[in-house]
Parts: structure tokens; sequence; C-alpha cells
């Protein structure tokens, strides 16, 4: 009994017990290597910071991935879809502005140690040359190995083996540029990916890798059609063909097409992933010690979280809402994400390797890397001054003949001191100082809803903002010289403005959720609508 007993005590010492009381094993301290996963990142170097808790930001991804180190000191990074640019075409007067965005991602990404990125249409704007100068940068490879053409480099084509703690790292990359918006670029062609796929796992097995990861921007539906033709493949991180717009779209969950891992995350950096291999007894087949079959319930847990992370930034500060009710969401919210980690908390597989795979989001509380945060404000200073030459010289266009101008607040503020009294209250009052504040007053990503009359007619430009500066009276009203020049007989363009005028700036992803009815209280007052 006592040799019994002894025995089971000596076993409970090195295996627990699951609730069904399978013994599992312990969990090991660290993965033998860990993945971090981009996917669609296109250009975005941080959100707008028109309110809290905003999604995305390359520098709190770096502060993450740094705090990681000490729980995964063997790992690496890679990328799928757009990576550089937010669209697949420039325009001429944002061209350098655009391009020194890129190459300040590119270096960040480098301290990151990205590894390897299949591009996706986007990366091509600038031309080869720079994609190529882009790729020094990041001092990773350029994975797309059905892509030919004009500039492309037959070291793009890849594969790669990276060595890390001991393992062997395979990486192939396919892209399907031609399957974005508008078509390839000029001179480019691209062939079907999935011979490709075969080729080059055939190719990394041969120099000896033992991990074979495939970086598809070719879409979710192509990537489980190479996932089910390739199955020697242990994972596909998913990025799109190619793209455009600001608007962020959800996570997908992740998910197993036979023993291949589909992984994608959050575009514009708003998520990245890290998928931990654990490798024991030499084995390289990874049992699944994650739980995806719980994936879509985390999915839809984080999409909850996110809602109410962005109503209780929306409420901070209205002075309408009851800190009681901001306090109850913020239970809400601590019940959901407690939730969200217990799915985490898969058993540890009993024997053999396996995986764990995690959805992080990238937000403020993650906190700042300090060398990428140097970066992106040298990049602000750069651009600043830039563009402060650049567009000297451009005036803003005459109002046509008969048409009104705009004229500035302290012209308005002689006949309706009232509402100026109720306007210097507001955020508005100080908008173009939020920009200038942090080098970015010529930035021609922010600028336009930091001023009034942007670019219209009788308006404003990047650099000729006199009297102009910030959210003023005409913004909603409309030019007012007409109005000015006859006040009994004209009246402003829009005297009665709609909420919906507001969503031209207050729109996502700059907020989160926006009530325009609600928020259009907070500027109304004596003289001022009431």
């Amino acid at each position: 009994m006592a040799i019994c007993i002894g025995g089971v005590a000596a076993c409970q010492g090195c295996r627990t017990t699951s609730a069904t009381g399978s013994a599992v094993a312990p969990e090991p301290a660290s993965p033998t290597l860990r993945i971090y996963i981009v996917s669609d990142l296109a250009g975005a170097l941080e959100p707008c910071g028109c309110v809290k808790d905003q999604l995305g930001g390359m520098d709190h991804f770096a502060a993450w991935i740094a705090s990681e180190r000490s729980k995964a000191p063997n790992s690496v990074l890679v990328s799928a879809g757009p990576l550089f640019f937010l669209d697949p075409v420039l325009k001429d007067d944002k061209r350098t502005q655009d391009v020194a965005k890129a190459t300040t991602i590119a270096s960040s990404l480098a301290g990151l140690g990205l590894a390897g990125f299949a591009p996706g249409k986007n990366d091509f704007v600038a031309g080869p040359s720079e994609l190529e100068r882009f790729r020094n940068e990041t001092k990773g490879a350029i994975l797309m190995a059905n892509v030919g053409g004009e500039g492309v480099k037959p070291a793009w084509r890849g594969p790669v083996v990276r060595e890390i703690n001991g393992v062997k790292l395979g990486l192939l990359g396919v892209s399907m540029p031609d399957r974005a918006e508008g078509g390839s670029p000029a001179g480019i062609t691209v062939s079907a990916p999935i011979d490709h796929v075969r080729a080059d796992v055939t190719s990394l097995r041969a120099q000896g890798a033992q991990v074979i990861v495939a970086l598809a921007a070719v879409g979710r539906g192509e990537a489980k059609r190479i996932a089910d033709s390739v199955p020697e493949l242990t994972a596909i991180v998913v990025g799109s063909p190619g793209g455009s717009g600001d608007v962020n779209v959800e996570t997908p969950p992740a998910e197993r097409i036979g023993n291949v891992l589909i992984a994608e995350t959050g575009n514009h950096l708003t998520t990245a992933a890290a998928l931990d291999l654990y490798v024991r007894d030499g084995s390289f087949s990874f049992a699944d010690g994650t739980g995806l079959d719980l994936a879509r319930k985390r999915t839809e847990i984080m999409r909850r979280i996110d809602e109410l992370r962005g109503k209780i930034a929306q409420w901070e500060g209205d002075k309408k809402v009851a800190r009681a009710d901001i306090e109850a969401r913020r239970g809400d919210l601590a019940v959901l994400e407690k939730e969200r980690a217990e799915l985490e908390k898969a058993p540890t597989p009993a024997k053999g390797s396996f995986f764990r795979y995690r959805v992080q989001e990238v937000r403020d509380s993650l906190g700042k890397d300090v060398a990428v945060t140097e970066k992106m404000l040298a990049y602000y200073k750069q651009v600043n001054e830039e563009n402060k030459k650049a567009f000297a010289n451009k005036a803003p266009r005459p109002a046509p003949k008969g048409e009104p101008s705009y004229v500035g607040i302290e012209t308005c503020t002689s006949c309706h001191d009232d509402a100026r009294k109720v306007w210097d209250k507001t955020a508005h009052a100080h908008a173009y100082a939020t920009l200038a504040n942090q080098f970015k007053e010529y930035n021609l990503d922010c600028v336009s809803c930091h001023v009034t009359g942007y670019d219209l007619p009788g308006g404003s430009t990047v650099t000729h903002v006199k009297d102009l500066k910030d959210v003023q009276c005409e913004v909603c009203h409309g030019a007012g010289s007409k109005h000015v020049a006859s006040p009994a007989k004209v009246k402003m363009p829009i005297e009665r403005p709609s909420a919906e005028s507001c969503l031209a700036c207050h729109h996502p992803p700059h907020v989160h959720e926006f009530d325009a009815a609600r928020k259009m209280e907070d500027i109304l007052g004596p003289g001022h609508g009431r």
C-alpha cells in the first residue's frame, strides 16, 4: 500500500490531472519556437488619436513583443498581405510622405526580427526598386514563389530556412496581386500558387526544414485550398492579395485543415498572433494544445470586448454619463476578459509535440517601445519639415464667382459672441494644437480634420491655415463670406447642421462607436443651438 501511494505521489509530482481525470503533462517553461504573425498591416504605423484605447500602433506591438521575451526567448516574426502601403495607388502629393512612412515601418519591423513576408499588391505601388529597399531595411525575405515579371528579383521567390533554437524553420510564400482590385501591377505576372507551394515544400525538406510555414497573400479561400492540397505544411499565414481604405476588419478565427493551421490576424495591426510550438521527443507533428474548436467563441468575446472598450472610451469625459454607468461597464469588461482568459487555458497534451495559438489585441495598455517610438517621432518630424516646404506655395483655390469663401471664427464672433463662448469650451477649439504638439500639423493623413475649409474653394490647405485653424463654425455651417457681407439677407449655407455632418471625420476606425446625435449635444449651448 505504502509503495503504491508513494508511486502515485511521485506520478502526481510530474503530471497533473485534468477535470476529466486523464493525466496531462506539465506546461514547458517556454515554447521551443514562437512565431509572431501579422496580416495586412497595410501602412498602419499607428491609429488616429481621436479617442482613447484604439486598436493598433507599431510602438504598442513592439512593446508586447519585448514584454514576452522572457516567456518566449526564441521567436521570429512573419507577415502576409499588404505591408507597407494603405492603398494600391500613390497620390502624387502624398508619395514622399507615404514612402517615408513605409521606410519607418520597415525599420521598425527589422528590430522585431522580421524573417519573411509575402507582399500584397499595395507593396508594389512605389515600384520594385523601392520594395527591394524596404526588404533590405527589414532584413527579412520577400517570399512570393508564383510571382514574376518586370523588376522581380529571383531571390524574392524563396524559399528560405531559418534555424532558431535548434529548429529548422522553412518559410515559403505566395501572392496573388492579380486578384486585388484593378488586377496585377504593371509588368507583374502571377501563376497559380499550389504547384509552387508543393515545389517549395520539397526544396525545404531537402534543406532539412522541420517546420514549414507558408505565407500566403491570397485570401482565406485560396489558403484553405493550399492546406488541403499540401498537408505537409505546419501552418499557413493568410493575408489579402491587396486592399484599400482605412477601415478595420475583425480578426478571423484560426482553424485547421487536416493538420495545417490557418492563421490570420486583424488588419492594420489591430491584432497580432503568437504561434507557440512545443517540440517533445523530436517530433514535429503538433497536436492542438489550444482548443481551436473554441476559436469562434473567443472571436465573439473579443468582438464584445472591443465594443465595450469603445463605448467606455466614448463615455469618458461625457458629463451626461454617470460615473456609476461607466464603472458598471468596466465590470462587464472585466468579466469578459476573464472569460476569454479561461478559454486560453487548454490542458497540455500528455505526450508528443503540440502548439498553442493566441491572438493579442494591440492597444495602449501594452505600453510603448522606446526604439520604435523614437523612429515614429523622427518620421513625424521629417514629414512635417518636408511638407511645410513642399506645400509652402500651395494656396487655396479661389471660390468661383458668386460663391462664398471662408472667413474664420474671429469674423463670426463679432456677431455671435455667445456661440463663440460655447465653442471655446469644446475640443474643437484646440484641434490644431493637438497636431502641432505631436509634429503632425503638416501631415497629410491628419490635417484635414483639424482645420476649417480644407482643400475647398476659398478655404485652407496644408500650410495656408491662417484664421482657419481648428474645427470652426464654417466646418459645420459652410463658407460664410456672403452671410458676413449681408447678414440680414443671406443666411449661412447650412443654417442648422445635422448630426450626420460630424461623421465626415468622426467615423471608424478614427473612433470606435460614435453616436453623432448624442455627441452633438456636447457642442450646443446658449446662442448656439439652444
